[in-house]
This record gives structure tokens, C-alpha cells and sequence, in this order.
């Protein structure tokens, strides 16, 4: 079967080319490059898992954060104009705790809180003046609510 263009609505974005490869070996099938634009200075791996396409694509080197991860994924849309939603993968380094086990290799999804946006990164924040610390590196931000 000849894939287009139209044919992938699941956009897999990888934040490191180690985690491109996992992602590719996981494809249950892997379809032919598609041609773009050449505005469009992202590089994808296509392919399918059971009956959804796929494209896969990475952040560029050196680049990492959610604004990269934005513009990667602007590019790729008038390029995959079909794309329907969009998944960021990574590999995290685990937190274990009394409260929650999370260790390397463990499968951790963002729930949005109240008081937090849902999967934190632990190393990334700021010292505090009454020296506590303020962890500012969130996966998405908690939804914000008025009266």
C-alpha cells in the first residue's frame, strides 16, 4: 500500500535521538520516507502501530523543552496535514519515595492538578530566599480556574 500525507494522525515526538530509535523499534510495520517541504527541516521515521500511522520525529540537536518541541511539531503540520494528536516521549530518571515508587524504565502519564500540572521535573526550579525550593519545570500547566 502507498502511504500519503494524509494517511498519519498520530505525531510521536522524541526528545533525544536514543529515544527515536526505541520508538522506531517499536513501529509494528515502518512505511517509506514522504517528501516535504523545504522549509520543513524536521527528519521522520513513518510507520504504524496496529492500524494507526505514525510520524515520528525528534528535537534537533542540542534543542530540548517544550518550545522545541512546539516549533518540531508546527513544522511537521502543514507537512502532515492529517495529524490529530500528539505525544511526547522521553525517558525520565524515576523518583522513588515513600509515597510513589517511580524508578528508571517505568511508564509515568500527566494527570493535571490543582496545584500541579501534572509530571514535575525535579531538577529544574529555583532557591528561595527562606531557602526552601520552588520546582518551576512542569510537563504541562495545572488548569487555571476563575470565578
Amino acid at each position: 500500500m502507498a502511504f500519503t500525507h494524509d494517511d498519519y494522525t498520530v505525531a510521536w515526538i522524541c526528545a533525544l535521538p536514543l529515544e527515536m530509535t526505541a520508538a522506531k523499534l517499536l513501529l509494528d510495520e515502518i512505511h517509506p520516507p514522504l517528501s516535504q517541504a523545504k522549509t520543513d527541516h524536521n527528519v521522520y521515521s513513518l510507520g504504524s502501530v496496529s492500524s494507526h500511522n505514525i510520524v515520528v520525529m525528534c528535537l534537533p540537536s542540542g534543542a530540548y523543552g517544550t518550545t522545541s518541541a512546539a516549533i518540531v511539531l508546527a513544522h511537521a503540520l502543514p507537512t502532515f496535514p492529517s495529524l490529530r494528536f500528539g505525544v511526547m516521549v522521553g525517558i525520565g530518571g524515576g523518583v522513588p519515595s515513600q509515597k510513589a515508587d517511580i524508578r528508571l524504565g517505568d511508564v509515568v502519564v500527566s494527570m493535571p492538578a490543582s496545584t500541579s500540572g501534572g509530571v514535575i521535573q525535579y531538577d529544574y526550579g529555583k532557591a528561595l530566599h527562606d531557602g526552601s525550593f520552588e520546582y518551576t519545570g512542569l510537563v504541562n500547566k495545572p488548569p487555571q480556574y476563575t470565578k
